[in-house]
């Protein structure tokens, strides 16, 4: 029997969230991101690696659903670590730390026996290189501008303005497609998988990733035009493959949200998706193309 004095369950209407929480959450975290990016980035890898812990919290929340039991202090330890050893020493501390962490995630789950190894060491390797490897490119990226742990802003730090390029990317092929598909969506993408991704806020996305592709190459790193496109065309087919791969596992595990820190977005998984998704990949091409 229901309850007459419950209050029903909000309708945001096409727009799928609380768009004023959602604003609001986005400006203060956007925020102190960019306060820390610009001014101390040793602050900003400080933020890299306590997000790294709170999306291996998150993830552990998840599987947990499903049965599955992944070491949370190992991982957390380990992926914080992986972020700093990247940013300070390259690839190859990069490489190294997560050889040696997966070694101990499995040595560490010998202590439960024999029943759920398998399962649970395969998730917990999923769930290091899913998360703190791939954040720890992050940390690649702004290392290319050096690793200086002074005060102050540097409008010369190549790094910093690679990490710039890469959020704003990011960022604009979620609110392209946002908008895009808000007001036109028809077609729905993957109506499995995700029900309110179209392949109009799909063409959003692509024609806000490249044009802000272009400009922030050309003006901000003083690249060629053509690197832009490609850095547009890369970001929005990574940050939607990252989307969709994340409600994938979401429905799988049979849950709505990985959390519900963030108002009006969720977990901050439900956030990070796209980032990790297309960090290495932009790395990978400002490094050789325009670094």
């Amino acid at each position: 029997m229901t309850n007459p004095s419950a209050a029903p369950p909000k309708d945001h209407g096409r727009a799928g969230r609380d768009l004023p929480a959602a604003i609001t959450s986005a400006v203060v975290l956007v925020g102190l991101i960019l306060l820390s990016l610009l001014f101390w980035k040793t602050a900003f890898m400080a933020i890299v690696a306590v997000a790294v812990v709170v999306a291996v919290w998150e993830l552990h929340r998840g599987l947990s659903a499903q049965g599955i039991d992944i070491p949370e202090q190992p991982l957390m330890v380990g992926g914080a670590a992986m972020v700093v050893l990247a940013y300070f020493w390259g690839p190859p501390a990069l490489v190294t730390a997560t050889a040696v962490t997966s070694l101990i995630l499995m040595l560490w789950l010998l202590r439960r026996g024999v029943d759920g190894y398998v399962r649970n060491a395969t998730a917990a390797v999923f769930t290091l290189v899913y998360v703190p490897f791939l954040a720890s490119f992050v940390a690649l990226l702004l290392a290319e501008g050096g690793t200086t742990p002074g005060l102050g802003f540097d409008p010369h730090d190549i790094g910093m303005r690679g990490v710039v390029t890469f959020i704003t990317m990011t960022v604009a092929s979620d609110i392209g497609g946002y908008a895009a598909g808000v007001l036109f969506g028809k077609h729905p993408m993957a109506p499995v998988i995700s029900p309110k991704k179209s392949w109009e806020g799909f063409a959003g996305s692509l024609v806000t990733c490249v044009a802000v592709g272009i400009g922030l190459v050309v003006w901000l790193l003083d690249g060629d035009w053509w690197i832009g496109i490609l850095l547009g065309l890369i970001a929005v087919v990574m940050a939607t493959l990252g989307d969709l791969c994340e409600s994938v596992m979401k429905r799988d595990l049979g849950i709505k949200d990985m959390s519900q820190i963030i108002p009006g977005h969720g977990g901050l998984m439900d956030r990070l998706d796209s980032l990790l998704a297309t960090v290495a990949p932009i790395w990978l091409v400002l490094h050789y193309l325009v670094f």
